[in-house]
Protein backbone atom coordinates (compact mmCIF):
# COMPACT_ATOMS: atom_id res chain seq x y z
CA UNK A 1 0.00 0.00 0.00
CA UNK A 2 2.50 2.66 0.59
CA UNK A 3 4.17 1.90 -2.77
CA UNK A 4 1.56 3.95 -4.73
CA UNK A 5 2.63 7.68 -5.37
CA UNK A 6 0.54 10.00 -4.49
CA UNK A 7 -0.09 13.93 -4.75
CA UNK A 8 -0.29 15.99 -1.37
CA UNK A 9 0.56 19.46 -3.26
CA UNK A 10 -3.28 20.02 -2.17
CA UNK A 11 -3.23 18.85 1.37
CA UNK A 12 0.40 20.52 2.03
CA UNK A 13 -1.65 24.09 1.74
CA UNK A 14 -1.56 23.79 5.98
CA UNK A 15 -0.25 20.42 7.14
CA UNK A 16 3.94 20.30 7.84
CA UNK A 17 3.45 24.26 7.71
CA UNK A 18 3.56 27.02 10.34
CA UNK A 19 0.07 28.56 10.22
CA UNK A 20 -1.50 31.70 11.21
CA UNK A 21 -4.03 30.98 13.47
CA UNK A 22 -7.15 33.42 12.32
CA UNK A 23 -9.81 34.59 15.43
CA UNK A 24 -12.41 35.76 12.62
CA UNK A 25 -14.43 33.40 10.63
CA UNK A 26 -12.67 32.61 7.68
CA UNK A 27 -14.30 29.38 5.72
CA UNK A 28 -11.51 29.51 2.33
CA UNK A 29 -9.04 28.27 5.34
CA UNK A 30 -11.02 24.80 4.30
CA UNK A 31 -8.59 21.86 1.82
CA UNK A 32 -10.11 18.98 0.11
CA UNK A 33 -8.97 15.97 -0.88
CA UNK A 34 -10.38 13.43 -3.92
CA UNK A 35 -10.71 9.98 -2.09
CA UNK A 36 -10.19 8.32 -5.63
CA UNK A 37 -6.77 9.29 -5.15
CA UNK A 38 -6.30 6.53 -2.80
CA UNK A 39 -9.02 4.30 -3.53
CA UNK A 40 -7.56 3.92 -7.28
CA UNK A 41 -4.43 1.73 -5.84
CA UNK A 42 -7.40 -0.10 -4.11
CA UNK A 43 -9.36 -1.28 -7.09
CA UNK A 44 -12.27 1.17 -5.95
CA UNK A 45 -14.29 3.76 -8.28
CA UNK A 46 -16.23 6.23 -6.62
CA UNK A 47 -18.97 5.31 -9.03
CA UNK A 48 -19.59 1.51 -7.61
CA UNK A 49 -18.25 1.16 -4.15
CA UNK A 50 -18.25 -2.19 -2.78
CA UNK A 51 -19.41 -1.17 0.72
CA UNK A 52 -21.61 1.86 2.16
CA UNK A 53 -20.55 4.10 5.10
CA UNK A 54 -19.86 7.29 6.57
CA UNK A 55 -17.01 9.08 8.37
CA UNK A 56 -17.13 11.06 12.14
CA UNK A 57 -15.20 13.90 12.62
CA UNK A 58 -15.32 14.79 16.59
CA UNK A 59 -13.59 18.08 17.51
CA UNK A 60 -13.28 18.94 20.91
CA UNK A 61 -11.89 22.61 21.04
CA UNK A 62 -14.65 24.69 19.52
CA UNK A 63 -15.95 28.21 20.78
CA UNK A 64 -17.49 31.22 19.45
CA UNK A 65 -18.58 34.65 21.19
CA UNK A 66 -22.10 36.02 21.85
CA UNK A 67 -23.18 39.19 21.28
CA UNK A 68 -21.92 40.36 24.84
CA UNK A 69 -18.52 38.35 24.45
CA UNK A 70 -19.48 35.91 26.07
CA UNK A 71 -17.69 33.07 24.87
CA UNK A 72 -19.15 29.53 24.41
CA UNK A 73 -17.58 26.24 24.16
CA UNK A 74 -18.52 23.01 22.99
CA UNK A 75 -17.67 19.88 20.60
CA UNK A 76 -18.50 19.29 17.27
CA UNK A 77 -19.61 16.59 15.63
CA UNK A 78 -19.33 16.48 11.64
CA UNK A 79 -20.96 13.46 10.06
CA UNK A 80 -20.97 12.86 6.08
CA UNK A 81 -21.35 10.10 3.50
CA UNK A 82 -18.24 7.32 2.55
CA UNK A 83 -20.03 7.87 -1.10
CA UNK A 84 -18.48 11.79 -1.00
CA UNK A 85 -16.19 12.64 -3.45
CA UNK A 86 -14.17 14.18 -1.57
CA UNK A 87 -12.67 14.40 2.28
CA UNK A 88 -12.31 17.69 4.54
CA UNK A 89 -8.25 17.27 4.89
CA UNK A 90 -7.67 17.50 9.11
CA UNK A 91 -5.82 20.72 9.83
CA UNK A 92 -7.67 22.70 7.46
CA UNK A 93 -10.87 21.70 9.73
CA UNK A 94 -8.85 22.96 12.47
CA UNK A 95 -7.93 26.54 11.41
CA UNK A 96 -11.41 27.00 9.99
CA UNK A 97 -13.12 25.55 13.47
CA UNK A 98 -10.67 28.25 15.35
CA UNK A 99 -11.72 30.99 12.87
CA UNK A 100 -14.72 31.23 14.81
CA UNK A 101 -13.20 31.60 18.60
CA UNK A 102 -13.61 35.55 18.01
CA UNK A 103 -16.59 35.66 15.98
CA UNK A 104 -20.24 37.01 17.46
CA UNK A 105 -22.48 34.49 16.54
CA UNK A 106 -25.88 35.59 18.80
CA UNK A 107 -27.82 36.91 21.70
CA UNK A 108 -28.21 33.26 22.97
CA UNK A 109 -26.55 30.42 23.49
CA UNK A 110 -28.85 28.35 21.37
CA UNK A 111 -29.02 31.28 18.71
CA UNK A 112 -25.19 30.92 18.88
CA UNK A 113 -25.31 27.00 18.39
CA UNK A 114 -27.50 27.46 15.57
CA UNK A 115 -25.83 29.88 13.85
CA UNK A 116 -22.60 27.90 14.24
CA UNK A 117 -23.87 24.50 13.18
CA UNK A 118 -25.53 26.16 9.98
CA UNK A 119 -22.54 28.42 8.54
CA UNK A 120 -20.36 24.60 9.35
CA UNK A 121 -22.84 22.46 7.74
CA UNK A 122 -23.25 24.65 4.63
CA UNK A 123 -19.66 25.36 4.65
CA UNK A 124 -18.56 22.06 4.48
CA UNK A 125 -21.44 20.64 2.06
CA UNK A 126 -20.06 23.34 -0.27
CA UNK A 127 -16.94 21.85 -0.20
CA UNK A 128 -17.01 18.18 -0.05
CA UNK A 129 -20.08 18.51 -3.04
CA UNK A 130 -22.23 16.67 -0.48
CA UNK A 131 -24.66 16.72 2.59
CA UNK A 132 -22.37 17.51 5.44
CA UNK A 133 -24.14 17.04 9.42
CA UNK A 134 -23.06 19.21 12.13
CA UNK A 135 -23.68 19.14 15.66
CA UNK A 136 -22.61 21.58 18.51
CA UNK A 137 -22.52 19.45 21.93
CA UNK A 138 -21.96 22.25 24.71
CA UNK A 139 -19.65 21.00 28.07
CA UNK A 140 -23.51 20.84 30.33
CA UNK A 141 -24.65 18.48 28.07
CA UNK A 142 -21.69 16.21 27.06
CA UNK A 143 -21.14 15.75 30.70
CA UNK A 144 -24.47 15.06 31.86
CA UNK A 145 -25.47 13.21 28.62
CA UNK A 146 -26.47 8.87 29.61
CA UNK A 147 -25.87 8.38 25.94
CA UNK A 148 -22.75 6.41 24.88
CA UNK A 149 -21.73 3.62 22.97
CA UNK A 150 -19.84 1.50 25.43
CA UNK A 151 -22.08 -1.42 25.04
CA UNK A 152 -20.52 -1.81 21.86
CA UNK A 153 -17.09 -2.26 23.42
CA UNK A 154 -18.06 -4.89 25.25
CA UNK A 155 -15.74 -7.80 25.18
CA UNK A 156 -18.88 -10.48 24.83
CA UNK A 157 -19.73 -8.08 21.35
CA UNK A 158 -16.09 -7.80 19.96
CA UNK A 159 -13.48 -10.04 20.98
CA UNK A 160 -10.00 -8.53 21.32
CA UNK A 161 -7.81 -10.25 18.69
CA UNK A 162 -4.67 -10.00 20.89
CA UNK A 163 -6.11 -11.39 23.74
CA UNK A 164 -7.20 -14.50 21.95
CA UNK A 165 -3.74 -15.76 21.73
CA UNK A 166 -2.05 -17.36 24.83
CA UNK A 167 0.84 -15.62 25.88
CA UNK A 168 3.69 -18.10 25.10
CA UNK A 169 2.40 -18.26 22.25
CA UNK A 170 2.27 -14.98 21.48
CA UNK A 171 6.12 -14.48 22.04
CA UNK A 172 6.89 -17.22 19.91
CA UNK A 173 5.30 -15.35 17.05
CA UNK A 174 7.42 -13.42 14.63
CA UNK A 175 5.85 -9.59 13.75
CA UNK A 176 8.38 -8.37 11.53
CA UNK A 177 6.35 -6.54 8.71
CA UNK A 178 5.16 -3.13 9.27
CA UNK A 179 4.20 -2.14 5.61
CA UNK A 180 0.63 -2.92 4.75
CA UNK A 181 0.82 -6.67 3.24
CA UNK A 182 -2.71 -8.33 2.47
CA UNK A 183 -0.56 -11.83 1.72
CA UNK A 184 -0.87 -12.02 5.62
CA UNK A 185 -4.15 -12.67 5.56
CA UNK A 186 -4.92 -16.31 5.87
CA UNK A 187 -7.25 -18.29 6.63
CA UNK A 188 -7.40 -21.99 9.13
CA UNK A 189 -5.73 -24.11 6.33
CA UNK A 190 -7.72 -21.53 3.42
CA UNK A 191 -10.24 -24.38 4.51
CA UNK A 192 -14.17 -23.39 2.92
CA UNK A 193 -16.78 -24.29 5.24
CA UNK A 194 -20.39 -24.95 4.22
CA UNK A 195 -21.92 -22.94 6.89
CA UNK A 196 -20.93 -19.36 7.32
CA UNK A 197 -19.55 -18.14 10.39
CA UNK A 198 -19.83 -14.88 12.04
CA UNK A 199 -16.88 -13.59 13.76
CA UNK A 200 -16.18 -9.99 16.11
CA UNK A 201 -12.84 -9.00 16.74
CA UNK A 202 -11.02 -5.90 17.92
CA UNK A 203 -7.62 -4.66 18.02
CA UNK A 204 -5.81 -1.71 20.05
CA UNK A 205 -2.95 -2.54 17.64
CA UNK A 206 -3.83 -0.09 14.93
CA UNK A 207 -1.12 2.52 14.40
CA UNK A 208 -0.66 4.01 11.04
CA UNK A 209 0.88 7.73 10.48
CA UNK A 210 -0.61 10.77 8.44
CA UNK A 211 0.47 10.66 4.48
CA UNK A 212 1.57 14.29 4.91
CA UNK A 213 3.34 15.13 8.24
CA UNK A 214 4.17 11.17 9.33
CA UNK A 215 2.74 12.05 12.39
CA UNK A 216 1.80 8.57 14.44
CA UNK A 217 -2.13 8.14 14.87
CA UNK A 218 -3.53 5.94 17.30
CA UNK A 219 -6.19 3.35 16.88
CA UNK A 220 -8.34 0.76 17.54
CA UNK A 221 -9.89 -1.47 14.70
CA UNK A 222 -13.57 -2.92 15.12
CA UNK A 223 -14.01 -5.92 12.61
CA UNK A 224 -17.59 -8.20 12.03
CA UNK A 225 -17.18 -10.63 9.18
CA UNK A 226 -19.94 -13.30 8.66
CA UNK A 227 -17.63 -15.76 5.72
CA UNK A 228 -17.58 -19.16 4.73
CA UNK A 229 -13.86 -18.87 5.62
CA UNK A 230 -12.50 -19.40 9.57
CA UNK A 231 -10.09 -16.62 9.83
CA UNK A 232 -6.61 -17.26 11.21
CA UNK A 233 -6.63 -14.97 14.31
CA UNK A 234 -2.90 -14.66 14.43
CA UNK A 235 -2.58 -13.71 10.83
CA UNK A 236 -5.55 -11.05 10.80
CA UNK A 237 -3.26 -9.68 14.18
CA UNK A 238 -0.39 -9.52 12.09
CA UNK A 239 -2.02 -7.57 8.91
CA UNK A 240 -3.49 -5.29 11.38
CA UNK A 241 0.04 -4.41 12.41
CA UNK A 242 1.39 -4.41 9.14
CA UNK A 243 -0.28 -1.10 8.87
CA UNK A 244 2.39 0.27 11.89
CA UNK A 245 4.70 1.61 9.09
CA UNK A 246 1.81 2.81 6.78
CA UNK A 247 1.55 6.72 5.78
CA UNK A 248 -2.06 7.66 4.74
CA UNK A 249 -5.75 9.10 6.21
CA UNK A 250 -8.00 7.40 8.25
CA UNK A 251 -10.43 7.17 5.66
CA UNK A 252 -7.62 5.29 3.60
CA UNK A 253 -6.76 2.87 6.24
CA UNK A 254 -10.16 2.01 7.17
CA UNK A 255 -10.98 1.17 3.38
CA UNK A 256 -7.71 -0.93 2.84
CA UNK A 257 -8.62 -3.21 5.64
CA UNK A 258 -12.52 -3.46 4.13
CA UNK A 259 -11.41 -4.15 0.35
CA UNK A 260 -8.34 -6.75 1.33
CA UNK A 261 -11.02 -8.59 3.94
CA UNK A 262 -13.84 -8.49 0.90
CA UNK A 263 -11.45 -9.80 -1.42
CA UNK A 264 -9.83 -12.52 0.26
CA UNK A 265 -13.00 -13.78 2.07
CA UNK A 266 -16.12 -12.96 -0.04
CA UNK A 267 -18.34 -12.40 3.53
CA UNK A 268 -21.51 -12.24 3.01
CA UNK A 269 -21.35 -9.13 5.51
CA UNK A 270 -18.59 -7.02 6.41
CA UNK A 271 -17.97 -3.80 8.70
CA UNK A 272 -14.89 -2.62 9.49
CA UNK A 273 -14.85 0.63 12.17
CA UNK A 274 -11.55 2.33 12.38
CA UNK A 275 -11.81 4.43 15.78
CA UNK A 276 -8.82 7.02 16.34
CA UNK A 277 -7.09 8.81 18.99
CA UNK A 278 -7.93 12.13 19.14
CA UNK A 279 -5.20 14.59 17.54
CA UNK A 280 -5.07 18.16 17.71
CA UNK A 281 -8.22 18.06 19.19
CA UNK A 282 -9.40 16.41 16.91
CA UNK A 283 -10.48 12.40 15.81
CA UNK A 284 -11.57 10.72 12.78
CA UNK A 285 -13.51 7.63 13.53
CA UNK A 286 -14.34 5.89 9.50
CA UNK A 287 -16.87 2.97 9.15
CA UNK A 288 -17.70 0.81 6.03
CA UNK A 289 -20.17 -2.08 5.97
CA UNK A 290 -21.59 -4.19 3.42
CA UNK A 291 -25.11 -3.23 4.18
CA UNK A 292 -26.59 -0.25 5.30
CA UNK A 293 -28.56 -2.14 8.11
CA UNK A 294 -24.91 -3.47 9.60
CA UNK A 295 -23.37 -0.18 9.41
CA UNK A 296 -26.25 1.42 11.45
CA UNK A 297 -26.70 -1.98 14.20
CA UNK A 298 -22.70 -1.98 14.78
CA UNK A 299 -21.93 1.88 14.90
CA UNK A 300 -23.81 2.76 17.14
CA UNK A 301 -24.47 6.64 17.98
CA UNK A 302 -21.58 7.25 16.07
CA UNK A 303 -23.57 8.83 13.03
CA UNK A 304 -25.76 11.31 15.23
CA UNK A 305 -24.42 14.71 15.67
CA UNK A 306 -26.65 15.40 18.96
CA UNK A 307 -25.32 12.56 20.72
CA UNK A 308 -21.59 12.44 22.04
CA UNK A 309 -19.90 9.37 21.38
CA UNK A 310 -17.92 7.62 24.40
CA UNK A 311 -14.90 5.59 23.21
CA UNK A 312 -12.59 3.69 24.32
CA UNK A 313 -9.89 5.04 27.44
CA UNK A 314 -7.23 5.25 24.36
CA UNK A 315 -9.68 7.55 23.03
Amino acid sequence: MSNQVLDNSNISVHLGKTSQYKSTYDKTLLVREPRQNNRTYLGIKDDNLPFVGFDTWNAYECSFLLNNGCPVTGVAKIVYPANSKYIVESKSIKLYFNSFNMQHLGVSIRQGIDEFTKRASADLSELLETGVTVGFIPPHLYDLTEVSSHSMYRKDTFVTLENTIEEKQLYTIKFDTYQETPELLNSVHNAYMDVSRPIHYHSALLKSNCRVTSQPDWGDVFIYMNSNYDVDKVALLKYIISFRGECHFHEEICECIYKRLHDKFSPSELFVMCVYARRGGIDINPVRASSIDILYKLSANLSDVHSPHIKTSKQ
